[in-house]
């Protein structure tokens, strides 16, 4: 194989599993403060506040990955 196809593999590889894990974590996230809320709905404003960052971090991670497989493709 060539340089350049293990470098798309990998690319690919890269943003597939960066991707795909965060978006499986923000789909638990979400399912696990609407089962709170579903309990508690009086806390709705903290868990919404905590729920909104910890998506934004989990969010983030994509984006680095996204960064990495840039990187891996193109340098």
């Amino acid at each position: 194989m060539s340089p350049e196809v293990l470098k798309n593999v990998a690319a690919g590889l890269t943003i597939a599993i960066g991707g795909m894990l965060p978006a499986w974590a923000i789909g638990r996230f979400g399912s696990e403060a609407m089962r709170s809320l579903g309990r508690n709905p009086e806390s709705a404003g903290p868990i919404s506040s905590n729920l909104i960052v910890t998506i934004a971090f989990a969010e983030a991670i994509a984006i680095y990955a996204l960064v990495v497989a840039l990187a891996i493709k193109f340098v």
